[in-house]
């Protein structure tokens, strides 16, 4: 099941570049961001509030805060560097560079999370960064 969720969320994501190269036409790439991001706590807290969620939120830890700030924080600055390359750039050459996320991730997950380093995970991996070196140059 978690790869249905997982191909939603890429096709989330292409539309995503999508709408925000049409939108960010003529327009500060943060202020884009930050509007963008208005529309996503809107979202996000409404499906908490629907699903009535938010007695979980007394369940947190601090780890759980901490680490959860530490990805909100990257989460923004991922999307503010984003939005500026799609300003600067084209559609098809950002959104696939903006994805060696994935070979990092795989990277990162081993280095700090102790997950296994299969041999597909790295050949996909070197695959990703092979690609991304290819569409930079």
């Amino acid at each position: 099941m978690w790869w249905t969720y997982a191909l939603l969320s890429a096709l989330f994501a292409a539309l995503t570049a999508i709408f925000a190269k049409v939108g960010i036409k003529g327009v500060n790439s943060d202020l884009a961001t930050a509007i963008r991001t208005v529309v996503i706590v809107i979202v996000a807290w409404g499906i908490v509030f629907f699903r009535k969620e938010l007695p979980g939120i007394g369940t947190l830890t601090k780890q759980n805060l901490l680490f959860l700030i530490l990805s909100g924080l990257a989460t923004g600055l991922s999307w503010i560097f984003y939005f500026k390359a799609l300003q600067l750039g084209e559609v098809s050459q950002v959104a696939p560079v903006d994805k060696l996320s994935v070979a990092l991730a795989i990277i990162l997950s081993v280095l700090f999370l102790g997950e296994v380093l299969t041999w597909k995970l790295a050949i996909g991996a070197l695959l990703i960064i092979a690609g991304t070196i290819v569409l930079i140059l």
